[in-house]
């Protein structure tokens, strides 16, 4: 049994580091194409929305007190409000509404 723990612990560290290691084997001079650049740029706010925003549907116990808590952060991020306000603001839309519904 420990065996088997240390043998999948070590491919797993292996497989991850990989993943990390392998652009920067790839892609050893700077990359000029504009789009691909662009691409680049944009590929950690795509993922970071993608993983967040599912969880953001699904933490609270009723669908009405989601959907507030992210209107209240979408417009208060919008006007540019700081993460903490926005964090904050969120919570609380989220409180108040399961307060009503529930």
């Amino acid at each position: 049994m420990r065996l088997s723990l240390i043998f999948y612990t070590l491919v797993m560290a292996g497989v991850t580091y990989l993943l990390r290691a392998a652009p920067i084997l790839i892609f050893q001079k700077k990359i000029e194409n504009p789009f691909i650049q662009s691409f680049l740029f944009y590929v950690p706010y795509a993922v970071l929305a993608a993983m967040t925003f599912p969880a953001i549907l699904t933490s609270t116990r009723c669908w009405p007190s989601a959907i507030a808590g992210l209107v209240t952060a979408l417009a208060l991020g919008w006007r540019g409000k700081g993460l903490l306000t926005v964090a904050l603001a969120a919570c609380a839309a989220v409180y108040v509404v399961e307060l009503i519904v529930l």
